[in-house]
């Protein structure tokens, strides 16, 4: 884990919840709890990954945190700013230090624009909260070129097409385009999802070499496992809505304690040496396991654990109580009864 500063990102009891509604009048019957009681920190030069299954609230934390989707409550300060209480001007001003780079390197580009003029709509954004109006400026190009240089493409490609270029050079240009702002914090929300494995390990290596660079802080978003433990220091899981497990991410692979990241590890195609003889000693053949059944309605919380139907260690209070996040060892923090009781 590298050496990081102050805090640059603090986020308190987030909560993000969705009105359900019914009839020809669209009463509210409820609400979908799509993020809840979701706290974190992030120091300057640190990543931290959000892991977890799809569904389990991870976008819309990352979105959450820059009101793309405006939160139902809670608090989260960037840079000592408050975001949720940001009028529109302030919020414009911190956005523009906030870079964010999308699941999909085709649909998070503009078709009709050239990868020249993608890259450089941020930089007339940040011209005009400096006063200088949103028009093109002369050096717009040069600056184009330098950041498509930076993540490795030609300067010719700044006149071509989102369509002319392959999923990785269309991930490459979106990488371009949160850096122009000159960001301090990069949200990545699963950017090799859409890529081939040779591909995600060139996307991964350039953004490791950009943050040694540029000093980058980043949340890193994925739902893979052994990408977050070699591009993360810290490594928050989610399940539900809520994070159930917080650690360094070596530590957190070396020892999970939740029974949802031991399976979630242990599904992995290639799973660590060690799970095979954890695996062994719970008469598991192969070391493959995958949580069975389906997870929980969000929009039917209950008061109790919300992976206790999939557990295979629930017992008792699983099913009365709800687990709070508590730390176990120094920074290897937990939400589970049964760990409690260990």
């Amino acid at each position: 884990m590298q050496n990081c500063g102050t805090t640059l990102l603090d986020v308190d009891d987030l909560r993000t919840h969705f009105p359900l509604k019914k009839g020809l009048l669209r009463r509210t019957v409820g609400y979908v709890k799509a993020v809840d009681e979701v706290s974190f920190t992030i120091r300057a030069g640190q990543t931290l990954g959000l892991v977890g299954e799809s569904g389990c609230g991870k976008t819309t934390v990352a979105r959450s945190i820059i009101r793309l989707v405006e939160p139902t409550s809670g608090r989260v300060i960037f840079d000592r700013k408050d975001v949720l209480s940001a009028n529109a001007g302030e919020l414009r001003q911190i956005r523009s230090q906030i870079g964010i780079i999308f699941q999909s390197p085709y649909s998070s580009l503009n078709p009709r624009m050239t990868a020249g003029e993608i890259v450089g709509e941020p930089l007339k954004v940040r011209r005009s909260l400096a006063g200088g109006g949103l028009r093109p400026h002369s050096g717009d190009k040069e600056q184009a070129v330098s950041l498509l240089s930076k993540v490795g493409l030609s300067p010719e490609c700044v006149n071509r097409y989102p369509h002319e270029f392959s999923d990785g050079q269309r991930q490459r240009i979106a990488i371009a385009r949160a850096l122009a702002p000159r960001p301090k914090l990069v949200i990545c929300d699963e950017p090799t999802s859409a890529l081939d494995v040779s591909i995600q390990s060139q996307i991964l290596n350039l953004l490791k070499d950009l943050q040694q660079e540029l000093g980058l802080t980043f949340l890193f978003i994925s739902h893979d496992p052994a990408v977050v433990e070699f591009f993360c220091d810290i490594v928050a899981v989610m399940y539900a809505g809520r994070i159930i497990e917080q650690a360094e991410a070596r530590e957190l692979h070396r020892n999970p304690l939740h029974p949802y990241t031991q399976l979630m590890l242990r599904s992995m195609p290639r799973p660590p040496p060690f799970y095979f003889a954890k695996a062994r000693q719970q008469g598991v053949r192969n070391g493959r396991v995958s949580p069975g059944g389906e997870p929980p309605s969000i929009s039917r919380p209950q008061a109790c654990c919300s992976f206790q139907a999939r557990c295979p260690v629930a017992a008792g209070d699983c099913l009365k109580e709800m687990p709070i996040l508590e730390e176990k060892s120094e920074g290897h923090f937990v939400a589970c009864l049964k760990c409690k009781k260990n």
